[in-house]
């Protein structure tokens, strides 16, 4: 709401009479206009704070957010971009889980990255074909390829990026490395191959 409409309900507030003068240029009427202008700033504020409750809007209760979930951390550290930070705490905020294929590519995605992903099995006689890849004995199993098809492009965008940030970044693939690394089955091994675009 506008200072005018608060100063209006204030005034229609006042009992009529003459000890509250609510003339124009008068005392009265001008403390009710001062208290009108401090309404209408906090109203402007409620309206701001319901945009910082979303962390993809929000930038003076992200460090907030970020304490909350404790962030910085080994995989998202500190002075990454205004959309960096922002994605670190919704994908903080809204990761469920999981183990298949089809998880970590979306984790991945949802960090920027496109990947592909490889399970090894072992080469079994009876069950094996020929051309299939060699790879090794039985405990293969426990281990999977991860390949990055290219680094992450952040460009700038308005509204969402800060002031004195670069216009475009380009970031390897280390977060996306340490994250995998983090939410990999404690019995699998994790190779992570790199590929240009």
């Amino acid at each position: 709401m506008r200072t005018q409409d608060y100063r209006d309900m204030l005034l229609a507030l006042c009992p009529p009479g003459q000890a509250l003068a609510s003339a124009p240029g008068s005392t009265w009427r001008r403390l009710l206009e001062a208290l009108a202008q401090e309404l209408a700033r906090v109203d402007a504020r409620s309206g701001r704070l319901q945009a910082e409750s979303d962390p993809r809007q929000a930038l003076e209760l992200l460090e907030d957010w970020e304490r909350a979930l404790d962030l910085p951390d080994a995989c998202n550290p500190a002075g990454s971009t205004l959309q960096e930070r922002r994605m670190a705490v919704t994908q903080r905020l809204t990761v469920e889980g999981g183990q298949s294929p089809a998880y970590y590519r979306d984790l991945a995605a949802r960090l920027g990255y496109e990947i592909a992903l490889d399970e090894y099995r072992p080469f079994v006689a009876g069950l094996s074909r020929c051309g299939d890849v060699l790879c090794g004995g039985h405990d293969v199993r426990h281990s999977w390829r991860v390949t990055v098809h290219g680094p992450r492009v952040t460009y700038f965008r308005a509204g969402e990026s800060a002031t004195g940030e670069r216009l475009l970044s380009i970031s390897a693939a280390e977060d996306l490395t340490c994250i995998l690394r983090r939410l990999a089955p404690a019995h699998t091994t994790v190779v992570i191959a790199y590929e240009e675009v």
